[in-house]
């Protein structure tokens, strides 16, 4: 048996995030010899303290959302006061317990996926790993702790993600000016949460806790929130922002965040001043590639330190792949996860389908949420490629009537020619759910045609999509 192992492929990942668990899964599941170097924990920053502990929070949000507009579905609350008289209740955020809430979710979500990578023969070894030279890993206690471990590869993914990027006139403290990461540690209710950066992060905290009753304002340096996404999409999204209380400060940047007692003083570019009880700053991330070692084995990595790869998790070494959030591709842990997996079978001669960004799904946890697929009106629009765009609003959708919403659309883009459907928008509840639809017809070349020949249950939001795809028929010359 010794002689056996010693020939089996060795695979060591540095990084236990989606991308390095996915590697080590996939390597395991080919045979492979796999050690995973994680340093703060299976699953990583994603499942720690980023995507399962954020999405867990829109939850409740979700939840929060659907009591307050109950009314209009007809439902009533009320609590009898001491003279037997109905009394309309209010609701409370117990954001400690919330927060509790999170934290144990996301310790079950990597105490589970350490337990899978164990049953699968996955050696595990706690510390901080680093390149030691062409071919090593080195592992240490911490940035200068002691080594106390070497291991040798033949293949090595390094999936070491990023890190919340700070500004040095808004350094986080973790009381009152907060990143991402530090949210968590909240015990009491916010008075006014002000939110630095209108990106997707940004956004979905943002809404998250207006949902939850919390005064919010948003800071964006752009002139609408979300400038990423699809501009009608964006604008449902501050349009709902709005109505619902929130206080959006377009076109204007943070130039410092300082603490001022038991307040936050957040100093605009045009000299004003927003005052508020806490801060958090979402403008971007950095990749933890610093220190990695990675100059030593040879591996470019561009003027940001993210690692350049290719379209299988290659970087310009053969041996060494990259995945997820500290690669130059797209910072998304379902992209992560099947960098991870590309990487291995790429590595161990097994079937590849290189990996094709424009039909990544993607998805804002916003309340109504934003999904996207494929290419966008955008595209159309600078003439990147030719193609029919197609927006059906929900408003029209009788599930969206018995649910009480309102906001929101489908949008189809498809070709001239044959109709092939490219891409996508769904903005809705649980868009990310039903965007699924879309993806497949994407990578399977479905034209609109054949779409709309699909069945919908009747009523459902998804049955917006095929009347969409029928709206766009053209009949035959």
């Amino acid at each position: 048996m010794g002689a056996l192992a010693a020939e089996r492929h060795r695979i060591v990942v540095i990084g236990g995030g989606p991308g390095g668990y996915e590697s080590a899964i996939a390597g395991a599941q080919l045979g492979a010899d796999v050690t995973l170097v994680e340093r703060v924990g299976v699953g990583g920053s994603a499942v720690l303290t980023d995507v399962v502990p954020s999405k867990t929070l829109i939850a409740t949000a979700e939840a929060a959302t659907q009591v307050q507009s109950s009314d209009e579905l007809g439902l009533q609350y009320f609590v009898r006061d001491d003279a037997d008289n109905p009394r309309r209740p209010e609701m409370a955020v117990n954001l400690g317990k919330l927060n509790q809430r999170i934290l144990r979710l996301a310790q079950n979500q990597s105490d589970d996926m350490r337990l899978n990578l164990k049953d699968r023969g996955v050696r595990i070894v706690e510390g901080l790993g680093r390149i030691a030279a062409p071919g090593v890993v080195s592992v240490s206690t911490g940035e200068n702790g002691q080594e106390f471990d070497r291991i040798e590869y033949d293949t090595l993914v390094v999936s070491v993600g990023a890190s919340p990027r700070e500004l040095p006139t808004a350094k986080p403290d973790g009381d009152r000016i907060l990143t991402w990461k530090q949210l968590y540690n909240l015990q009491e209710t916010p008075e006014h949460l002000i939110v630095v950066g209108s990106g997707v992060t940004g956004a979905e905290f943002a809404s998250a806790y207006r949902a939850l009753g919390i005064k919010v304002t948003l800071v964006s340096s752009r002139d609408r929130v979300l400038p990423g996404e699809d501009k009608d999409a964006a604008d449902v999204i501050e349009e709902v922002f709005k109505r619902n209380g929130m206080n959006v400060l377009s076109k204007t940047r943070a130039e410092s965040v300082v603490v001022d007692g038991d307040e936050v003083v957040v100093t605009l570019s045009d000299g004003a001043e927003v005052r508020g009880s806490h801060c958090l700053m979402a403008v971007g991330s950095v990749p933890n590639t610093n220190g990695l070692g990675l100059e030593r084995a040879g591996v470019k990595t561009t003027d940001s330190g993210h690692i350049i790869v290719n379209r299988v998790a290659g970087t310009s070494v053969p041996n060494i792949y990259a995945a997820g959030d500290c690669t130059n591709f797209f910072p998304l842990a379902s992209v992560a996860s099947t960098q991870g997996r590309t990487a291995v079978f790429h590595a161990l001669g097994d079937e590849v389908h290189p990996i094709t960004l424009r039909n990544v799904a993607s998805n804002v946890f916003t309340y109504p949420e934003i999904a996207t697929v494929g290419w966008q009106e955008k595209d159309i629009e600078e003439g990147k490629r030719t193609g029919r765009v197609y927006k059906l609003d929900l408003a029209q959708n009788p599930r969206a009537k018995m649910q009480g919403f309102r906001d929101g659309f489908v949008k189809l883009i498809a070709g001239n020619n044959l109709g092939t459907i490219v891409g996508g928008v769904v903005v809705a509840p649980r868009a990310s759910e039903l965007l699924l639809a879309l993806s497949i017809a994407i990578e399977q070349r479905v034209t609109v045609d054949e779409f709309a020949s699909s069945w919908a249950v009747y009523p459902s939001l998804s049955g917006s999509m095929v009347d969409a795809a029928r709206d766009m028929h053209v009949r035959d010359a």
